[in-house]
């Protein structure tokens, strides 16, 4: 019989802090399929099938030529789960790539960050809907030749992305268009992209030799409502800053990739800024200063 694993080891309090973080990432995702209604039954699979992903490419990592039946033993032993469960599921395996962001979110940000589309002002400029130079037509050629400036104009109108003018024949941005506004599927979509490319960031700083990607953020306790509002302008300001900062800089390097290094290996990279506030449980006026982590 085996004996209970001892508390006072540090390989025990390592275990409680790792099931303490799992238990804080799995509450909000908890809440939101509650919220919508999906089954216990669906979660579980997903998971498994989640895990048995991950146990598969470590195997693979370890051992490319592992064979078929050894690669099922791996998994099961690495899981946990048993191997008709793992046969069943590796057969019934799809591949789901991370979701794209959008086409319609790439031209409505490189309109707002590209210096031929905007006015003196720095603001987004009325464009003609056709035209070979400084149009709707080029805007979005410039992102995509396999899908037809019309067909992203109606996108970019149902999403609220942008508006026609009056006669119809231009297009106007709408300033600070939410990125899934209107479009529940496609606000599910980008926060699995989102969250998910966070999450594994983070996730590869904790089993790396160190912090591979950056991650900060700032903490700060005993705020009222009226001082959250002007701390919410504050936040969409400086993602202004850092967005219109970004985003040339990225093309420019994205430009001089493809001109200089055709055959290079390509990486892609996610940026973002992001906030959450909630009522303060037990606080005390005047209770804790900002805080760094």
């Amino acid at each position: 019989m085996s004996q209970p694993a001892d508390s006072s080891t540090p390989e025990h309090a390592e275990q409680q802090a790792l099931m303490g973080a799992v238990q804080a990432l799995m509450l909000p995702l908890a809440r939101l399929v509650v919220a919508r209604g999906v089954a216990f039954g669906e979660v579980e699979e997903a998971l498994k099938r989640a895990m048995i992903q991950a146990a598969r490419e470590a195997a693979l990592q370890a051992k490319p030529d592992a064979l078929p039946h050894r690669l099922v033993s791996r998994i099961s032993t690495a899981t946990g789960i048993n191997r008709r469960e793992v046969t069943r599921l590796v057969d019934t395996r799809s591949d789901v790539r991370p979701p794209r962001r959008p086409l319609a979110v790439e031209v409505y940000a490189h309109w707002l960050s590209d210096p031929r589309y905007r006015d003196h002002l720095g603001q987004p400029s009325p464009l003609p809907r056709q035209g070979v130079s400084l149009s709707f037509e080029s805007l979005a050629r410039e992102i995509t030749s396999d899908v037809h400036p019309r067909s992203l104009l109606d996108d970019m109108l149902r999403l609220g992305y942008a508006r026609l003018s009056e006669s119809g024949d231009q297009v106007e941005a709408v300033p600070d268009a939410f990125v899934a506004s209107g479009d529940v599927v496609r606000s599910y979509q980008i926060l699995g992209s989102n969250i998910g490319d966070h999450l594994s960031g983070a996730v590869a700083n904790v089993l790396g030799n160190g912090r591979q990607h950056f991650d900060q953020a700032i903490v700060a306790d005993g705020l009222t409502d009226a001082s959250m509002d002007a701390v919410r302008k504050l936040i969409v300001g400086q993602w202004r800053a850092v967005f219109d900062h970004l985003v040339p800089a990225l093309e420019r390097l994205i430009s001089a990739d493809r001109e200089q290094r055709p055959e290079a290996e390509r990486q892609r990279v996610l940026i973002g800024l992001y906030s959450f506030n909630q009522a303060q449980e037990n606080a005390a006026p005047g209770d804790q200063p900002a805080d760094e982590s």
